[in-house]
């Protein structure tokens, strides 16, 4: 049966979540309404009862389903419409909007009930009053705080004005509407509702909404539906057609100056649609001249105002709309106060005073033809001087929007206009003769009526029945239980002329004829107050130590309720002595505990409106204070009483967060609160703010867990913004110069003079940092602070937003649009973003291309590249390499770790554009006009630092490609003077090196060649067979810088053979001996000379021999050359010489192994010059056949033409296999 399918139902929507529940209810809506309307008031009481629901989806349902019920039995409402009183005061908004919708049609719903009706009883006189009650309570709404309360409550008066007026023939009724009661159905001699009345309360709504929409203050939501219900008043209603054209003129000369430029435009879009909708009525022909010009103002070409404008026609008096609207001035005769209410005769219809217009109207008219005459053109361009001076600077977005050309400027038309909108805004501001003239006149037509209506006007009075009384016969669902006496009912029902019910009271003290009885007061002797303070206290404590023996008798519930209600109403020292007998076993006594805050609260109920919280509040706090205070107790007897407790209080919840802080109870006070949060969503944000304030708590512990609940609470849709805003708020405080004392726990947000700490900083961001992973949208207000904080801030955010921006990940959409756009002051912040992003992971390839853009189109910052770097192709990070090197050593540094592989300490695979050899080469080449000389230098001191890579073969290589590179490069010789400090075994390749700087010509390069000096000092005795290839002019400059080095190096030549010595060029041999004393000459010089001669023949027979290869061939030539030069030789020489043109032979480079001494690399400050160096020697002398390997090596792998023969010097290995062939 249906019965039993509705009660199935209503179980389960009892157990069932929100979604599911709403499902169900609406199936037993479907059944007991639609399908079997008998059920209804079988399951009323189920059905309302789930308007207390937490759920705001639910109680709009029951709203819904209060509406259809009563529209299906109207007696219904005798029953439901308290309920839908008090869901109207819900705290929440939907609800209170869904109430008034029902609202709306319940009130036409009820009103024609009642009509219908023949009888009234008191059930339905009350019914009516509370509904009359309700209706006033939805107009104040007008002044609501929340914009769509107020748009409905706009609906609602629209709806109260149509249906509070009559219907005449020309109103233009939807046909929905067709069968809705208006005032013209409404009997004049109904025995309770008061056809006068009603009418008033209709104008007075009409006031109302015509007072709302003037208001400076109000929204362009607002707004646009006001102009709506206007326009449906005035084509439903002609009767206020003068009021609602009034209306719109009034608007458009006063735009509200709240208004934005784009809401002007909807507003006056929505006023010309209005103005249009009414035009087309039949009644509007004697307001078109106002309408047209209206429309005109508002842009709309004389076209189409004619197209709208209705066809003329006979012009019908409507003797109705007059007699309404002087309604309020017919006589009514005094004698109907003395007739029986239900008999009533309905109002006599006397003459109406000659008044035809409203008084606003007037007002205007009369102040517009005071003015017309006087805008002159004189008078009008002495008008624009003076306002000129009261212009403001940036022209209003009102009058922007507004303005439209004059059309036909200086005409009679023109000037009425003009001179009706001056009137409209004169009037509007309650200044101007026609206001004046109106006050005047309405003052003497109060005075004339004074006296007519003196005696009717009791009439227009509702008697209502007492609040009190109203409960009790409404009271059937959720209502009061307290009833009064049964003999008072009758009496206090009965309706009488005057709302006065003191008949009962008045019988009462008539009484004192009767017999008197028996007074136990009479006989016994009152107690002094100390007596019954003693005794009060005595019977309580007896009440609670009797404790074991009332468990024992199983009447423990009973004793409960005794001592919890004694407590409540004798308060004093017994409640706290109660409270400490709960708190010494507050375990066992927990269930006297919730039955004495139960009772407290109760109380407090039963008080209201007057009651106060204070013993509630005394009781809760004390309980909750003494379970922190006792930590032997179970915990989670504290959750159980916040979470059970009716309310709580301010003191409470400072005892809540109390238990928050401390760092042993930290969890499951948090849970406690998270509880509190999702169980009472009606205060659900102040104990949000609870929670939020201690996500920035000096503890840690208390602020990471804070943190963490509120991260998970953040996935909720309807805490997001709070929780969001929030955070945001307080990351603000940091624009601030100096922390604000809401910092430090003051109530206002004011300055304080202590500055900006580290502490401080990070209360401000702890929560909006923890927030950010989840939200990358967040970001983008990070960057906004930063540019706008001072630089102590800045520090202290870029060492907090490590974790978080690692959290997010270099993917993150919003992280490359902060990149995109990066703002101006933000830079810092987005390279610190880039470096914690690329700290252990290589850059993708979105992220370099978004650096790259970044860098080119907008902030040619190089700071911004180091982070990306390795995902740079070669050729651009040789190009930033002069910025790069030119910052900080530090950065610099970071710079170089990650170019050389050894920033990834994880072991990522980051692959560098350049190889180390690359680097040292590209610091060689860069231009000194882009970076100067210390900067480079400073750089490959980092090269050479890192030991790990910069190998002596990365080394070697780097030295063979810069001996290749033309011109020399400055810092080649430092590099090769570094190189060989590092590893002395280079020895062999650096005399390569310096042999091939002598065939390059190296002292055509003056800071290369003072290297290769000082490189020749710090080598010496090896340096000595590179220095005796030098030509004279170079060796006697080394000899000038180096003076010591000539007698060495000359010792060095005499040491040798004769036969080596004899291929020692006698140019060389001159400045070797520069300084020396002539010695005399031997004897046996003519012998040596001969033996000399033949050696020389012999060794130029051996080399024709053995190769005619030109290299060899050309230096042994012009090495005979020489010789027979000073031995008038060259007869010999030229006669055997043959004609060589064949390849020079390649003979492989071997590194001699050569043991050296190590020197610490070069000591001096990396900025110092090299010619500041302290060159030492670092190479021992090597053996003759070492040096003379290196040199013959040199001379075969790097041939040099004719202009260089002169270098050639002797070779000790050839010397030897010719002295063998000799």
């Amino acid at each position: 049966s249906f019965s039993s399918q509705v009660v199935d139902l209503l179980n389960q929507a009892a157990l069932i979540p929100t979604d599911e529940k709403l499902t169900v209810l609406k199936q037993v809506q479907e059944l007991i309404i639609n399908k079997d309307p008998s059920l209804l008031d079988n399951f009323l009481d189920e059905i309302i009862a789930f308007q207390t629901d937490k759920s705001m989806e639910v109680r709009k349902f029951v709203i819904g389903f209060i509406e259809e019920a009563c529209k299906r039995d109207n007696e219904l409402l005798l029953r439901l419409v308290a309920n839908l009183n008090m869901l109207l005061k819900d705290d929440s908004v939907n609800v209170v909007k869904k109430a008034i919708l029902t609202l709306t049609q319940l009130y036409k719903v009820t009103l024609q009930w009642l009509v219908r009706g023949k009888a009234v009883s008191d059930m339905q006189e009350a019914c009516w009053d509370l509904v009359t009650q309700m209706k006033g309570d939805v107009l104040a709404l007008l002044d609501s705080e929340n914009d769509g309360v107020r748009t409905h409550a706009i609906k609602f008066t629209e709806s109260q004005i149509i249906t509070l007026s009559p219907r005449t023939s020309d109103s233009d009724i939807p046909k929905r509407q067709e069968g809705d009661i208006s005032l013209d159905k409404v009997p004049r001699d109904h025995s309770y509702i008061r056809y006068d009345v009603l009418r008033e309360e209709g104008k007075s709504a009409l006031e109302k909404l015509l007072k709302f929409m003037v208001h400076p203050a109000i929204s362009s939501i607002n707004l646009t539906t006001a102009l709506g219900s206007l326009a449906t008043i005035a084509r439903q209603r002609p009767m206020f057609m003068s009021e609602v054209v009034q209306a719109y003129e009034t608007l458009h000369a006063n735009l509200p100056p709240t208004l934005a430029k784009s809401q002007v435009s909807s507003v006056r879009k929505n006023l010309k649609l209005h103005l249009v909708a009414v035009l087309k009525h039949p009644c509007s022909l004697e307001f078109q001249g106002q309408i047209c010009t209206l429309l005109l103002d508002l842009g709309m070409p004389q076209s189409e105002i004619t197209r709208s404008t209705p066809a003329l026609r006979e012009q019908r008096k409507r003797p109705r709309h007059e007699q309404y609207t002087e309604g309020k001035k017919v006589k009514i005769e005094p004698t109907l106060i003395e007739d029986d209410e239900d008999k009533e005769e309905p109002a006599p219809l006397t003459t109406p005073k000659p008044a035809a217009v409203p008084a606003a109207q007037s007002a205007i008219d009369l102040t517009a033809e005071f003015l017309h005459p006087l805008l002159n053109p004189e008078n009008v361009a002495n008008l624009v001087l003076i306002s000129m001076v009261y212009l403001p600077d940036v022209m209003p977005a009102s009058f922007q929007a507004t303005y439209t050309p004059v059309e036909s400027a200086g005409t009679d038309s023109q000037i009425k206009h003009l001179a009706r909108l001056m009137a409209t805004q004169m009037t509007a501001a309650g200044i101007g003769p026609g206001l004046e003239q109106c006050k005047a006149r309405e003052d003497d037509a109060g005075k004339e009526e004074g006296n007519e209506d003196s005696g009717a006007k009791d009439l227009l009075i509702k008697r209502k029945v007492p609040a009190m009384m109203v409960g009790q016969a409404i009271s059937v669902v959720g209502g009061y239980t307290e009833k009064a006496p049964t003999s008072e009912v009758p009496t206090a029902v009965k309706r009488l002329p005057e709302p006065i019910l003191p008949t009962a009271q008045t019988k009462m003290t008539g009484a004192s004829g009767r017999k008197k009885v028996f007074r136990l007061s009479d006989v016994v002797q009152p107690l002094s107050d100390t007596q019954i303070e003693t005794l009060t206290s005595s019977a309580v404590k007896r009440i609670l130590h009797s404790e074991k023996a009332i468990a024992q008798s199983g009447m423990s519930h009973v004793r409960v309720k005794l001592l919890s209600r004694l407590v409540t109403q004798f308060e004093g020292m017994m409640k706290e002595d109660v409270l400490e007998f709960i708190l010494d076993d507050i375990r066992t006594r927990s269930d006297l505990a919730f039955s004495l805050l139960y009772q407290e609260y109760n109380t407090y109920l039963s008080q209201l409106p007057s009651g106060l919280l204070d013993s509630y509040d005394h009781c809760l706090f004390t309980l909750l204070s003494g379970l922190q205070e006792k930590p032997e107790q179970r915990d989670g007897l504290f959750t159980k009483l916040v979470l059970e407790a009716p309310i709580i209080t301010e003191s409470a919840l400072d005892v809540i967060r109390r238990y928050c802080e401390d760092e042993s109870r930290v969890y499951l006070g948090m849970t406690t609160l998270k509880e509190l949060i999702v169980k009472r969503p009606s205060r659900q944000f102040q104990y949000l703010h609870v929670l939020l304030d201690l996500s920035s708590h000096e503890k840690e512990k208390v602020r990471t867990t804070a943190l963490a609940f509120l991260k998970r609470m953040y996935e909720k849709d309807h805490l997001r913004d709070y929780i969001e805003k929030f955070a945001l708020n307080y990351m603000q405080l940091l624009v601030h110069p100096n922390p604000p004392s809401l910092l430090f726990g003051a109530d206002k947000d004011t300055e304080v003079a202590a500055p900006w700490t580290e502490e401080t900083v990070r209360q401000c961001l702890f929560l909006y940092l923890s927030l950010l992973p989840l939200n990358h949208r967040l970001v983008h207000e990070l960057a906004s602070v930063y540019t706008e904080a001072i630089a102590d801030i800045k520090r202290s955010v870029l060492r907090a937003i490590e974790q978080p921006i690692r959290g997010m990940g270099m993917n993150s959409p919003e992280l490359l649009l902060l990149v995109d756009n990066c703002p101006k002051g933000a830079e810092t912040l987005v390279t610190r973003c880039l470096h914690i992003l690329t700290d252990k992971v290589p850059p993708s390839p979105e992220l370099v291309e978004r650096v790259r853009d970044l860098y080119h189109k907008r902030v040619p910052d190089v700071r911004f590249l180091i982070p990306v770097i390795n995902g740079l192709e070669k050729n651009e990070v040789i190009q930033a390499l002069p910025k790069l090197i030119k910052l900080n050593p530090i950065v610099v540094k970071e710079v170089f770790n990650r170019l050389l592989g050894t920033q990834h300490s994880e072991g990522s695979s980051s692959v560098s554009p350049l190889t180390p050899g690359d680097l040292l080469i590209a610091l060689h080449n860069i231009d000194s006009t882009k970076c100067d000389m210390k900067s480079i230098i400073k750089a490959t001191n980092l090269c050479f630092g890192e030991k790990n890579v910069y190998t002596s073969e990365v080394l070697a290589v780097v030295m063979q490609q810069l001996m290749e590179h033309s011109p020399l490069p400055m810092l080649l010789m430092r590099t090769v003077i570094q190189s060989l400090t590092m590893y002395p075994r280079l020895g062999g390749f650096v005399m390569n090196i310096l042999s091939r700087l002598i065939v390059k010509q190296v002292w055509k390069y003056p800071k290369v060649w003072e290297g290769f000096v000082k490189c020749c000092q710090r080598t010496k005795p090896q340096s000595y067979s590179v220095l005796l290839q030098l030509p004279p002019a170079q060796l006697t400059s080394v000899f000038e810088r180096c003076p010591e080095m000539r007698e060495p190096l000359l010792q060095h030549v005499h040491s040798f053979t004769p036969n080596q010595q004899a291929h020692i060029p006698a140019s060389i041999m001159v400045v070797l001996e520069a300084n020396r004393k002539p010695q005399p000459k031997l004897v046996v010089e003519k012998e040596v000379m001969d033996k000399y001669a033949a050696h020389t023949c012999l060794c130029f027979k051996w080399f024709v021999t053995i190769s005619h290869k030109s290299y060899f061939f050309y230096k042994f030539k012009y090495s005979l050359i020489a010789s027979c030069r000073r031995r008038s030789m060259k007869s010999i020489y030229f006669a055997a010489a043959p004609s060589v043109t064949e390849e020079e032979p390649t003979i492989t480079l071997r590194e001699p192994d050569i043991p050296v001494q190590h020197d610490p690399v070069i000591t001096k400050d990396e900025e110092e010059q090299m010619e500041q160096e302290h060159l030492d020697p670092v190479i021992q002398e090597e053996s003759v056949n070492i040096v003379a390997e290196v040199k013959l090596n040199h001379l075969v792998s790097y041939p040099t033409g004719p202009s260089d023969l002169h270098s050639s010097v002797y070779c000790p290995v050839a010397s030897k296999n010719m002295s063998s062939l000799v």
